[in-house]
């Protein structure tokens, strides 16, 4: 039996990225699985047919196999920075979430890979994308991160999926109408939480000596 829980991840999933860094920031370590996606390891099937990451393997056994939870589970754990927050933050943020990661998210694949969709122009998915960036820059008019003054549970659940849709097209979203969405997401991606969870790790094989992630401090 396993120490310490077990993570399978994929460091470019927008939802393994949230999950890992909920998991930084609690405190929790885990022995890191990274996966190639194309070649899933048996032992990710076992855990969790579905086959996606992130996937939380605890030592009891239980596994966590959708991120959201897995981030609830981190810091209900422990929760330094209280990215919790009140009720009322929890209600507001939630819904923030939900709204990321239900419509937006549909809209962030046909942007982004417009093949899989024919039918759909590019710049119509980024329209329908860019509703939802409005009500992020609308939150972000007064302070600096959705919520308020400190980071949350939504800022590192929404931003990910918001880093990917930047990229999409660059240029464009230099020079898009968010000037504080630019900001924000500027101010997550050169944080030292981020830098911490996002080290290259090679694919994870049966047998290979373990990589312990976790914040040490």
């Amino acid at each position: 039996m396993n120490s310490v829980p077990i993570l399978y991840s994929f460091r470019r999933c927008p939802y393994a990225m949230r999950a890992r860094m909920a998991l930084w920031i609690s405190g929790t370590q885990v022995q890191l699985r990274e996966v190639e996606l194309k070649a899933k390891p048996s032992a990710l099937i076992a855990a969790s047919p579905k086959g996606t990451v992130p996937v939380l393997q605890l030592p009891s056994g239980k596994v966590i196999d959708e991120s959201r939870e897995i981030m609830d589970w981190a810091l209900n754990q422990n929760d330094p920075e209280h990215w919790l927050g009140s009720t009322q933050q929890q209600t507001a943020g939630a819904t923030l979430i939900d709204a990321n990661d239900g419509p937006f998210k549909g809209h962030l694949d046909r942007y982004k890979y417009p093949a899989r969709f024919a039918g759909q122009p590019t710049d119509s998915a980024r329209a329908q994308g860019e509703v939802f960036l409005q009500t992020l820059e609308r939150c972000l008019g007064s302070q600096p991160f959705l919520l308020g003054g400190q980071r949350s549970l939504a800022d590192i659940a929404i931003f990910p999926f918001v880093r990917q849709f930047s990229l999409v097209d660059p240029d464009w979203f230099a020079t898009s109408p968010y000037p504080h969405l630019r900001g924000w997401l500027s101010l997550l991606i050169d944080s030292e939480l981020y830098a911490a969870v996002m080290g290259k790790y090679p694919p994870w094989s049966e047998g290979q000596t373990p990589i312990i992630l976790g914040n040490l401090a």
